[in-house]
């Protein structure tokens, strides 16, 4: 669906699309400048990204209504590039992680996102929460001698969070009386408004870094275009690529159910990655999807790619043209609204159930969210949760094989196998054979099974060998046409013999 189709068949929601847009883009201008001081480099670096990438993935992406941007993510993966090797590997960086994403794209691997078990969603989106919530504690906090930080106290304390509080209180109650206009613009007008018509002595954006320039200019990166660069800069720019997609991934899957529609995840590739190139060559950190934003603009109304294209437009804007005005509105105001995200980011639904699912899924939900608090690496948290999952899985699968057993009239021995056969249940699949007691000859059917791995390959060329060393015969059976080959395939290193049995499919196969 192209843009201007886009804008046709959301014309009623025309208003709550760029309202949602402009609540957005006031959103993502703290956010902008502080992760690019985690970057250690300038704000403007950070706020021009934001701008690129959100205007490139929501025109092009596979989620309309998804916000993205200069993220905490990718900050924290590069600030290790700048400080040693300075900004210009940077966006050489930027420019390698766009490809790779784009190459992830094309292969179609964004469909992997649907192995991510429940249970690691529940745990990443909570503990997304934690740090949005936590993140926004530094904005009561004030820098003392030597740089060291301390909590604010007495009045600055109480003016701070009475209009926190405040603007919580608009974002929750106005829904209630009006939909005319976003809740959280509403609540960052209002405040705004009171504390500047007052004179109320308070943190505002400007007291952050200036947020004044131009428009970006286009820079190729000053690095020399050899291997060492490469060397360099490849590390950096595959953990940027998979953090960001995996972010960006994640992201759309929680604005689906809350939109409860479906985006396209390899498309999403292709965007982020175009989206990443492009701002290599403008002099940008690289970024993803954003879900604290992503979230502000769908509970807004904006559900269409008007809404994060008006996003990027105004971020812009306020670079240009808005700075002096955007630069007095109260931090507070920012605050109360990503309070509210952490709020509903939250899924507090997860609280519920924790005594109705197995121990193992509210194990997993509990390292995920735990890892992401402490490390602030959604990435790492999500592949340890995935993990923990698939060790669980392979770990109830393993005690599921079973073996049928009955002898016919020819006097051989069957054994009727059910469950995969794999490294985890090798051990209890060795377990159901008695070799010394059983008739010359044995037949072991796969009909209801499946030889998954090169443990199972091992497990049944050690059993063949076995009947082997005392004179029986065991043949395998009703072998789907997958086992086949990997049997075929290791027959170079083990020696394993099967009935030439008629071509055979399982329904798994069938249905693959």
């Amino acid at each position: 669906m192209t843009f201007i189709e886009t804008c046709k068949n959301s014309q009623l929601n025309a208003k709550n699309e760029i309202l949602s847009g402009l609540t957005v883009a006031l959103a993502l201008v703290p956010e902008a400048i502080a992760f690019s001081l985690i970057a250690n480099v300038s704000p403007l670096i950070g706020l021009y990204s934001a701008f690129i990438i959100g205007l490139i993935t929501a025109l092009f992406g596979g989620r309309p209504g998804m916000i993205s941007g200069a993220t905490g993510a990718i900050a924290v993966v590069v600030v290790s590039l700048v400080t040693r090797h300075g900004v210009e590997y940077l966006f050489a960086a930027v420019v390698l992680m766009g490809i790779i994403q784009i190459c992830i794209g094309i292969l179609r691997l964004g469909k992997f996102i649907r192995l991510v078990p429940h249970p690691v969603m529940f745990g990443f989106v909570n503990g997304l929460a934690i740090v949005i919530f936590m993140s926004q504690l530094e904005q009561f906090k004030v820098a003392g001698p030597g740089d060291t930080m301390s909590w604010l106290s007495g009045r600055p304390f109480w003016t701070m969070l009475g209009f926190v509080l405040a603007t919580m209180a608009i974002i929750y109650l106005l829904p209630k009386v009006t939909k005319a206009v976003p809740a959280s613009l509403a609540a960052i007008v209002s405040v705004s408004a009171v504390i500047i018509y007052f004179g109320i002595p308070t943190r505002t954006v400007g007291d952050i870094a200036s947020i004044s320039g131009g428009f970006p200019q286009f820079h190729l990166p000053s690095v020399p275009l050899n291997i060492d660069t490469i060397r360099i800069i490849f590390p950096y720019s595959l953990i940027m690529a998979l953090v960001g997609l995996i972010e960006s991934l994640l992201t759309l899957t929680v604005v689906d159910e809350m939109t409860e529609s479906r985006g396209r995840g390899n498309k999403e590739c292709m965007a982020q990655g175009t989206a990443n190139v492009v701002t290599g060559f403008f002099g940008g950190m690289g970024g993803c999807a954003m879900i604290g934003q992503s979230i502000i603009n769908v509970s807004s109304g904006g559900r269409k790619r008007l809404s994060g294209t008006v996003a990027a437009v105004a971020l812009l804007l306020f670079i240009l043209v808005g700075a002096p005005l955007i630069e007095k509105i109260p931090m507070a105001a920012l605050v109360g609204l990503m309070f509210m995200v952490a709020i509903g980011t939250f899924e507090w639904a997860s609280l519920r159930i924790i005594s109705k699912v197995p121990a193992a899924d509210v194990f997993v939900m509990i390292v995920v969210a735990g890892v992401t608090v402490v490390f602030h690496n959604l990435a790492v948290a999500v592949i340890i949760g995935v993990v923990i999952s698939a060790l669980v899985f392979a770990w109830q699968n393993a005690t599921r094989i079973r073996a049928r057993k009955h002898i016919d009239e020819n006097g051989a021995k069957h054994y009727h196998i059910y469950g995969p056969l794999f490294f985890g249940s090798v051990a209890v699949f060795q377990e159901k054979f008695d070799v010394l007691n059983d008739p010359d000859e044995i037949i072991i059917d796969f009909e209801e099974s499946r030889v998954i791995d090169h443990s199972a390959i091992e497990a049944l060329n050690k059993l063949t060998e076995r009947y082997a060393k005392v004179g029986k015969k065991a043949h395998l059976r009703h072998l789907s046409e997958d086992c086949r080959k990997l049997l075929d395939n290791a027959s170079s290193i083990i020696d394993v013999n099967y009935w030439e049995d008629p071509k055979y499919k399982l329904v798994l196969d069938i249905l693959e």
